[in-house]
């Protein structure tokens, strides 16, 4: 029974050793073929260790990397990767990892310097051996040619896309295949819509039998040239020079085309100027001349006729130098300075074959046309003595207008300033070059210009428009009394004027002086015949009221007293108005003068809530003056500060010296104000500003002042009050 088992046994045993032996010598036949693949295959096999070195590699993997097995084996595959970047490497090191498998291209440096494009797949640790395997491919012939390649498409790219001239490819039905930008740009059109446009359709009806022409030569030739015209979709005509290539690529069509449209314009062009050259030449009014480098006349046109007085056919071939005196250094000049220049403008003397002189004005050019030199003259003998006679006028007229006392200016329709005299500039105190680099108006008012022009729309050009303006600079206002007429040359209009401030101020001061004449002389005449009734009337008074014991007219008798020293008061002013006083002049502190009158005044002040402020310069010296006349000036205008503030206020007070030659009174106050045209008349006689005033008071203190040798100046801000400035002089005054 054993015996039996293990008989059993031993056949299941030499059957599995058989079953064994078959798939062994299967595996070796498997294994045979494997390595003849891998030593035979036409792509590098290798196996790469964990350390991506080479384990084992075949024949072509040696060829591959240009070095024998033994070389190869051992080595690191990042050994050949050092022109890669190490960032690239380590990226399709890590899509291994993680995807297993890897197609992918590298480029690899070998030890003698050679640079290969390779192409590979890998898989990672197929049987679990730790071996991965690469099937390398060597591709560098490829990719030179995928490089020419690219390089000769960008090449035609480039050439198509940067040429100048418009390039298009079309198939036999005329549709435009591509166009370059040139072509877009000609055509006016973006690239999609000519895509979707042919070349018939810009071609009029006129001309479609040019395009006929243009198809049955490329079908016959393969190849034409010519023009063609079209018509864009904005209606712009253009002309175009086309060359045209069959079967660039199959069955289209390469088209080269140049705008020629302004070359043709400007052949048009100049075409039409040839024949108005010709045109110009035969009835030109100047004498034109063509000549060879001899001098002879070879062309001539009419005007040249009568300019030399000869017949034309007579004038052609004659010698130009036989019109001109003989051995003149003036000729010989000239000719010298046009051969050195080529071209030259003078004026000579010609002498005509008749006898007759004449100057004629001419320029010269060599060679322009047909080699030949052009000289072109003008008869400017009768010009030459207008521009004498003009000139000799112009200078008249100069003299007159420089020398004129009054001044001038020359303006246009625009009131630009085209000229000006000495005088101009000396009334409004500007030099000529600011004058006429203005307009009129610059210098006027605008409600002083605009009256002006509405004047002058209306004044007719035989008449002359004349008034007054007033200019304001920095010496103050200024009077010009004007004068303007139109058009004293077409466009061209005159303004005299001239400077009358002084002349008003004087005629201002003779009539003050006249009114002062008789005020003084009535003042005389009513003070001589009002005094002795008067002291009468004071004297019958006084007695009268000494008489009577009954104080019930006491009241009475004071305001008939008070009235007849008012009238007194006015009286003595009209006295100084009416005759010099014997003034004794004495060295007097101002200062002193100005306090007693401030005292005197107080009470008064205090009566109307008035407050006298005094800013007095300490060291002022004392003046030559008579003091109870400056004490009037000072209570005149201190009384008017008091009354004009009603309502109570400040009168302030100030002495100060001025410029060392002068001490300065300012006297201010509250009040409601002086307008600036009533300033102008204060201290003229009977003019006042109060409802029951006379006006003397100022009149006098302007008197007194000016005994003096003073000056009192008034400003004045409408509801801020008024200043009087006194000046006096420090020095002895001279004695009137």
């Amino acid at each position: 029974m054993i015996q039996h088992m293990v008989k059993e046994e031993t056949k299941k045993l030499e059957v599995e050793i058989e079953t064994l032996t078959n798939k062994l010598h299967k595996l070796e036949k498997e294994n045979r073929f494997l390595q003849l693949t891998f030593e035979h295959a036409n792509d590098a096999i290798i196996l790469f260790n964990e350390n991506v070195e080479f384990f084992q590699v075949n024949q072509k993997a040696c060829e591959l990397f240009e070095l024998s097995r033994e070389g190869l084996l051992g080595r690191k595959l990042h050994d050949f990767l050092d022109l890669m970047s190490k960032e690239e490497v380590e990226f399709q090191e890590a899509q291994l990892d993680e995807l297993g498998e890897l197609k992918n291209e590298l480029v690899v440096r070998l030890d003698n310097g050679t640079i290969k494009y390779v192409e590979y797949s890998a898989v990672r640790n197929p049987d679990e051996s730790g071996l991965d395997i690469c099937i390398i491919r060597d591709i560098t012939a490829k990719k030179k040619l995928e490089k020419e390649s690219n390089k000769s498409k960008q090449m035609y790219h480039d050439v198509i896309n940067r040429a100048v001239d418009g390039i298009v490819v079309f198939d036999k039905e005329g549709y435009f295949i591509d166009v370059n930008p040139a072509f877009c740009s000609n055509f006016a059109m973006p690239k999609l819509d000519l895509l979707q446009s042919k070349l018939d359709d810009f071609v009029e009806e006129d001309f479609q039998y040019k395009m006929k022409k243009i198809w049955s030569l490329l079908d016959n030739h393969g190849r034409v040239r010519g023009e063609l015209p079209v018509i864009l979709h904005t209606g712009e005509r253009k002309t175009f020079e086309v060359t045209i290539t069959a079967n660039i690529y199959d069955d289209y069509y390469l088209a080269i085309m140049r705008d020629v449209t302004e070359k043709r314009n400007m052949e048009l062009q100049l075409q039409k100027s040839e024949e108005r050259f010709r045109e110009m030449f035969q009835h030109a009014l100047d004498a034109i001349v063509l000549v060879d480098n001899s001098g002879e006349i070879m062309r001539a046109n009419p005007a040249a006729s009568r300019a030399f007085e000869l017949p034309l056919d007579e004038l052609i071939h004659s010698k130009l130098h036989c019109f001109v005196p003989r051995h003149s250094k003036r000729v010989f000049s000239i000719m010298k300075q046009f051969v050195a220049n080529g071209e030259i403008r003078e004026e000579l003397e010609f002498h005509m074959p008749n006898g007759q002189k004449k100057l004629l004005e001419f320029t010269a050019n060599k060679g322009i046309i047909d080699g030949f030199n052009m000289i072109i003259f003008r008869n400017v003998s009768e010009r030459r003595k207008m521009e004498k006679d003009l000139r000799e006028s112009e200078q008249k007229f100069r003299k007159i207008f420089d020398n004129a006392m009054d001044g001038i200016l020359l303006w246009d329709n625009k009131c630009n300033i085209i000229d000006a005299n000495p005088n101009a500039s000396k009334i409004l105190k500007l030099p000529k070059e600011e004058l006429v680099a203005n307009y009129l108006h610059y210098y006027l008012q605008h409600e002083q210009f605009q009256d002006l022009q509405s004047h002058w729309k209306d004044c007719p050009n035989s008449e002359e428009l004349s008034g007054e303006v007033c200019l304001e600079d920095e010496t103050g206002m200024q009077i010009i009394e004007y004068s303007a007429k139109k058009n004293v040359i077409e466009g061209l209009h005159m303004t005299i004027f001239r400077n009358i401030t002084e002349k008003r101020e004087m005629e201002d001061q003779l009539r003050k002086s006249d009114t002062l004449t008789v005020v003084g002389e009535l003042a005389a005449g009513i003070a001589h015949e009002i005094r002795n009734p008067m002291t009468a009337l004071k004297g019958f008074i006084q007695l009268l009221q000494n008489s009577m014991n009954e104080d019930q007219y006491a009241m009475y008798f004071d305001v008939i007293t008070s009235e007849l020293k008012r009238i007194e008061s006015i009286i003595t002013e009209f006295l100084v108005l009416a005759k010099p006083q014997a003034i004794s002049y004495q060295r007097k502190s101002v200062t002193v003068i100005m306090k007693e009158t401030l005292d005197l005044l107080s009470a008064q002040a205090s009566l109307d809530n008035v407050q006298f402020v005094t800013s007095i310069e300490e060291g002022l010296p004392d003046i030559y003056c008579e003091p109870n006349q400056l004490k009037q000036v000072f209570i005149n205008i201190l009384k008017n500060a008091i009354e004009v503030m009603p309502k109570g206020g400040t009168a302030s007070v100030a002495l100060s010296k001025e410029d060392g030659e002068q001490v300065l009174i300012s006297i201010r106050d509250e009040g409601i104000g002086i307008p600036e045209d009533k300033l102008k008349k204060l201290g003229e006689p009977f003019y006042t500003t109060k409802d029951r005033g006379t006006g003397l008071g100022l009149m006098v203190s302007y008197k007194i002042v000016e005994e003096h040798n003073g000056t009192i100046e008034v400003s004045s801000e409408l509801g801020k009050g008024t200043t009087f400035h006194i000046r006096l002089p420090i020095g002895t005054p001279t004695v009137h």
